[in-house]
């Protein structure tokens, strides 16, 4: 459910789209952010820091091309937060004792600290990837397409990713009989 809700804002930003405009949908998904902003605040009495980002980044690039009526700043948006991701992970690496993606997977999974940081390092790269791709298809293609690809090819690729993850570190994984 929690995934779900994390996808709130951009499937009313597409629909909102679909029935009306970018500058609609933009008004849109600036609202539904700031919802999902609150509705964290009120059911875990915490906002993660990359929502608080997401939701700065959502509010002055979506009132940017509201504003100026440009919806170049919404597109730019996608990549900076794709980027700001990748930084973070690659940052980890430096800073503190675990990487990221140890921290929120160590929990649940034991690994070796190479594999951990080879798992961190990948996930940074895919970050940053997708902030590449996002400006490719921005400048090279229309916004209905645009829209397609922020709504459904950069999730997909999220999954198809993930999957991915999932068959390196299946070897990792321990037997229920051990």
């Amino acid at each position: 459910m929690k995934q779900l809700f994390e996808f709130f804002p951009i499937i009313l930003f597409f629909i909102a789209y679909k029935v009306y405009d970018i500058y609609i949908a933009t008004a849109v998904v600036i609202v539904a952010t700031i919802v999902q902003v609150i509705y964290a605040w009120f059911k875990h009495g915490k906002v993660e820091t990359m929502q608080w980002i997401t939701l700065a980044l959502v509010v002055v690039f979506g009132g940017a091309t509201i504003y100026l009526h440009d919806e170049q700043y919404l597109k730019w948006k996608f990549s900076i937060i794709e980027w700001l991701f990748g930084l973070a992970f690659l940052g980890s690496h430096f800073i503190g004792q675990k990487t990221f993606i140890e921290r929120m997977m160590s929990g649940n999974l034991t690994l070796p600290s190479l594999i951990w940081k080879r798992l961190n390092f990948s996930w940074a790269s895919f970050f940053i990837l997708v902030g590449f791709i996002n400006v490719y298809v921005m400048y090279n293609y229309n916004t209905d397409d645009w829209v397609t690809f922020k709504t459904f090819i950069a999730p997909g690729l999220m999954i198809a990713f993930m999957v991915i993850q999932m068959l390196f570190l299946y070897k990792y994984i321990p037997d229920a009989e051990e």
